[in-house]
């Protein structure tokens, strides 16, 4: 594997990137944050791509960061076969705070608000437009976040093309996983148990992610919505058993996800932004 390539976590190392000197200073060229002006500058990436997570407590078995990680992963690895398949994409550094309105309670959840979220999503994509950047992928790791209106708001003042996805969402998650769960189950625990296993907590130690339902019908079934209080809905800040997860189902999760965002972003970079439509 050559320096600077992702793999697994392993201790001493940084979301996949080992922290020896050599592999820092190379970098991964479609990694701002590793990357220096002097090969920046000249890079004519065609895609960014901006990792969106979350702080937020994950059951008593992961940590905080669990979206943030989760997000700058999938985008690492995705901009990588990218990358390799020609397309000129970076991935900016992560935003680590989500909309967590309904956590409020739980000790050290951080929340961003839309609103907030909103001008941060607006100064990155004036930034960028500066230099040339000719399409944003938002890459979001959290299920509180919800970029589309903001995008709405943002495309007409800009020319650069803008778009969201959810990595979460881009697979059917019951091909890969029992119970895949909603936060800290069986599809995010097996996830961090292949890309950041040093952070897992033994999974006897998790709580059981059983979640309280809301009494209202049209709630219950989906087709009305309304923000839940977290502290209502689960005992153990998780919703989803993640008893049955594995880093076995985690990588070959993560590998499928990767390849079909990758080739989104391949897709991407090669298309015109004013020619979008057949």
């Amino acid at each position: 594997m050559r320096a600077g390539a992702w793999r697994p976590c392993a201790r001493g190392d940084i979301f996949g990137l080992a922290l020896n000197p050599t592999t820092y200073m190379t970098g991964r060229p479609y990694i701002l944050g590793e990357s220096t002006w002097a090969s920046v500058r000249e890079a004519g990436y065609e895609v960014a791509v901006l990792p969106w997570g979350a702080t937020e407590a994950h059951n008593k078995h992961l940590p905080y960061a669990t979206d943030i990680i989760e997000s700058e992963a999938v985008a690492a690895q995705s901009a990588r076969l990218a990358w390799d398949g020609g397309a000129r994409v970076v991935v900016l550094p992560a935003i680590p705070f989500g909309v967590n309105t309904g956590q409020l309670d739980v000790a050290y959840c951080v929340n961003m608000n839309p609103s907030t979220q909103a001008l941060v999503l607006g100064d990155v994509v004036r930034s960028l437009a500066r230099h040339g950047v000719r399409k944003l992928v938002v890459l979001n790791g959290h299920g509180g976040n919800d970029f589309r209106q903001m995008i709405r708001e943002l495309q007409p003042a800009t020319s650069m093309f803008l778009c969201a996805l959810n990595y979460y969402t881009c697979l059917d998650a019951k091909t890969y996983f029992d119970e895949p769960g909603d936060h800290a189950g069986e599809l995010e625990t097996s996830l961090m148990m292949a890309i950041a296993p040093a952070l897992v907590a033994q999974l006897e130690t998790a709580g059981s992610g059983t979640a309280r339902r809301f009494r209202v019908r049209g709630l219950r079934e989906g087709w009305a919505w309304a923000p839940r209080r977290w502290t209502q809905v689960t005992d153990d800040t998780g919703v989803g058993n993640p008893a049955k997860a594995t880093a076995d189902k985690g990588r070959r999760y993560f590998d499928a996800v990767c390849r079909r965002i990758a080739d989104f972003l391949v897709e991407l970079a090669r298309a015109d932004p004013e020619a979008m439509y057949e």
